[in-house]
């Protein structure tokens, strides 16, 4: 048997999720020149729901907007809900699992001493994320993930999408 996802709107996943359940999230940043104009994307799966969210920003990095889907999942779920995120960005895995303690010892520097990029969101990933239960994982991009692909088609549609309404 197949189970089968249907596709809701956020507003109608997000009243679905119930104290302590676990939602699966994908994230995805993609960005036309590197800085260009930049999309973010987001799937959420919980149980047989799937929605998402998206966004844009007309001069970025690809990196900024892979930060900014991880924040911006974060501040979509409640704060009792547990997360499963997966990425296929590295810098944001082994960022926010490894590296941020470091960073946050020494002052937002980086082992040669020098400012962090994108320390700005770095910091308010560190502060969300504090006292949630998330778990960070791995993807890779652009194979047979199907959540992921998604995240990466909304990301790369938020871009073209923002172009179509000027």
């Amino acid at each position: 048997m197949i189970d089968t996802v249907e596709d809701v709107e956020f507003d109608d996943f997000r009243r679905s999720l119930e104290e302590g359940c676990s939602v699966e999230v994908y994230t995805d940043g993609s960005c036309i020149g590197n800085p260009g104009p930049g999309g973010w994307g987001v799937v959420f799966v919980f149980h047989n729901k799937r929605s998402s969210i998206s966004g844009f920003e007309k001069e970025t990095t690809n990196n900024r907007m892979e930060l900014i889907a991880a924040i911006k999942a974060i501040e979509a779920i409640p704060n009792t809900v547990h997360i499963s995120i997966y990425t296929d960005s590295s810098y944001v895995k082994n960022g926010i699992t490894s590296w941020i303690k470091k960073w946050q010892i020494n002052g937002w520097k980086s082992s040669s001493g020098s400012p962090i990029k994108n320390q700005d969101l770095w910091m308010r990933l560190s502060q969300l994320i504090a006292g949630r239960k998330i778990e960070w994982d791995w993807v890779k991009g652009h194979a047979d993930c199907m959540n992921n692909n998604n995240a990466d088609f909304i990301a790369r549609s938020a871009i073209v999408s923002s172009y179509m309404k000027s």
